[in-house]
């Protein structure tokens, strides 16, 4: 399966063959301020199964605590994939072009959501991390 993704601008473009795994929303208060939303979407690639196609040299990267980061378009502003230790470690769902072929599996971090943001129903959800990270 070939996905690929683009930010709002379309300079800056992926790809991923293969399939997404392990997707999940994280309602934590960084996550909110980085994706100006109530929540990140994001879903992990398997190493070697994501490259870059165009505009890899427009983007810039925040990295935090322990290695882990987000990637930015320097030219619109949209939040493309994260890192670790300097490797793209998934991408957002919000800029993948059609359909993934992926749900999500869990809310992290709903101890920490905004208070008017309601968890749907029928989806796993933990107060902190995702189980499988701890």
């Amino acid at each position: 399966m070939l996905i690929t993704g683009e930010c709002f601008c379309g300079e800056v473009m992926y790809q991923v063959d293969g399939k997404l795994r392990d997707a999940r929303s994280c309602h934590c208060s960084r996550c909110r301020k980085a994706f100006s939303s109530q929540a990140s979407a994001y879903a992990l690639v398997e190493p070697g199964q994501f490259s870059w196609v165009s505009g890899e040299e427009l983007l810039t990267s925040y990295v935090g605590q322990h290695g882990f980061g987000l990637q930015f378009c320097k030219v619109c502003g949209s939040t493309v994939s994260g890192i670790y230790n300097g490797h793209v470690h998934g991408i957002t769902l919000g800029c993948v072009n059609g359909d993934p072929d992926i749900e999500l599996g869990m809310h992290i971090y709903v101890g920490s959501k905004a208070s008017w943001e309601k968890i749907p129903e029928g989806i796993p959800h933990y107060l902190k991390g995702s189980p499988a990270d701890a």
